[in-house]
């Protein structure tokens, strides 16, 4: 039974929300984060929480990681330097949070004998592999500096779990969103930033013809399979990585548009905005969209908010 979790990256977009979720089912939270990509403003209202400690540490430093999980029994691992853009402009910083971080993590809740560990991984290793849906065992090639770190993080965790019998569960990310999610900065995700630029009165950027599609997410479906894969005891899931998504795909151009219809119900001349395309970004990949049958099966992943309902939620949170 686990009752004490090791969050990092926990005052993060994704971490926040998972933390949120652990101290509601009574488990003690520790959650690290440099607050690089973090805000205290997404954990505030757990800081009286005595069963939350928050650790203000990075997870490059090796004794930061062995001080943060003394005495957790699992290990849900969301740091990470995040953003393509980013990791083509700066592959040592990547390789640096992604690789050296993670491996810390690793070794660390090995030696102090943790066997769980759930950790981010991301759609982005699929690469410039075409089929449709994507399905687990069937990658390509990384497109991108931060595809490499996530696929290393994966192939450690398949070495630790053959040959130090730990108990590692990989998630892929599908383009997650929702609440908390930063629009600020050049590498905000799509979803924040248009919600941002709308009510701003700016057109947001495009990059290409806005036909490119997503299989987007929203945050509590994440969570949901973070939980699951922390609670759960099928065998099958050690050593495994599972799509997390929700098996539907949208254009950006579809994206915006209805993230404008929701704006424009709250805040007049909305409507007439217009998105502005600009040249294609390296390291896209042109479609994505997941399988998540084996999510479902084999660590009970259950998505039950769907686009239209998360954009709405999102949305509405920026106001």
């Amino acid at each position: 039974m686990i009752s004490k979790v090791l969050v990092t990256g926990g005052a993060g977009f994704i971490g926040s929300h998972i933390c949120d979720e652990l101290i509601q089912k009574k488990i003690q939270v520790v959650c690290i984060d440099n607050l690089i990509s973090g805000f205290m403003r997404n954990i505030n209202h757990l800081l009286e929480n005595p069963r939350f400690t928050f650790i203000k540490g990075d997870i490059r430093d090796w004794d930061t990681c062995i001080s943060a999980i003394k005495d957790c029994d699992a290990v849900c691992h969301q740091a990470a330097l995040g953003s393509v853009p980013r990791s083509i402009e700066n592959p040592i910083a990547t390789n640096a949070h992604n690789i050296t971080g993670t491996l810390n993590i690793f070794h660390a809740a090995r030696i102090n004998g943790i066997k769980r560990v759930v950790y981010a991984s991301s759609s982005s290793v699929y690469g410039d592999e075409i089929t449709m849906p994507k399905v687990e065992e069937r990658i390509g090639h990384p497109l991108s500096p931060y595809a490499i770190t996530k696929r290393v993080s994966e192939l450690y965790s398949s070495v630790f779990t053959e040959l130090y019998s730990m108990e590692m569960i990989g998630l892929r990310y599908f383009n997650i969103f929702g609440p908390r999610q930063d629009p600020g900065g050049m590498y905000a995700a799509v979803i924040p930033k248009f919600v941002q630029c709308l009510i701003d009165g700016n057109p947001p950027i495009i990059y290409g013809d806005g036909n490119q599609t997503r299989d987007f997410t929203f945050v509590s479906n994440a969570v949901q399979a973070n939980i699951s894969a922390l609670m759960g005891n099928d065998p099958n899931s050690f050593g495994s990585v599972y799509n997390i998504a929700c098996g539907g795909k949208i254009s950006v151009n579809q994206l915006f548009s209805k993230i404008r219809e929701i704006l424009s119900e709250s805040f007049e001349g909305i409507e007439k905005i217009e998105a502005k395309h600009v040249e294609p970004r390296q390291g896209d990949v042109r479609h994505s969209l997941a399988n998540i049958s084996k999510a479902e099966q084999e660590i009970g992943y259950l998505p039950t908010i769907d686009i239209n309902t998360g954009l709405i939620q999102t949305v509405k949170s920026f106001y």
